[in-house]
């Protein structure tokens, strides 16, 4: 793949992000990040990618949007280890 070509990584349902802009992937469960998606909808930051699933994992990028996924933290960071094997 060409240097300047960005890596999608697939987060359910049909739905890819740029893995580079990720900052973290963290579980929906805590108190900090419950907040933290109310903050994100209420500047309308928060963007859904569950197609109304069960929220499994929450996507911080640097851009400052909260991506939530239906899949498990531990699944998208297995995907994104497996990009930086492949690098």
């Amino acid at each position: 793949m060409h240097a300047s070509m960005k890596k999608l990584l697939h987060i359910g349902s049909g739905n890819a992000i740029i893995s580079t802009r990720i900052v973290c992937v963290v579980s929906p469960k805590s108190a900090p990040i419950r907040r933290l998606r109310d903050e994100a909808k209420a500047q309308g930051l928060l963007i859904d990618a569950t197609d109304g699933k069960q929220t499994r994992a929450v996507i911080i990028t640097d851009s400052g949007h909260v991506i939530l996924s239906s899949m498990t933290p531990s699944t998208l960071l297995s995907r994104l280890e497996s990009f930086a094997e492949a690098s």
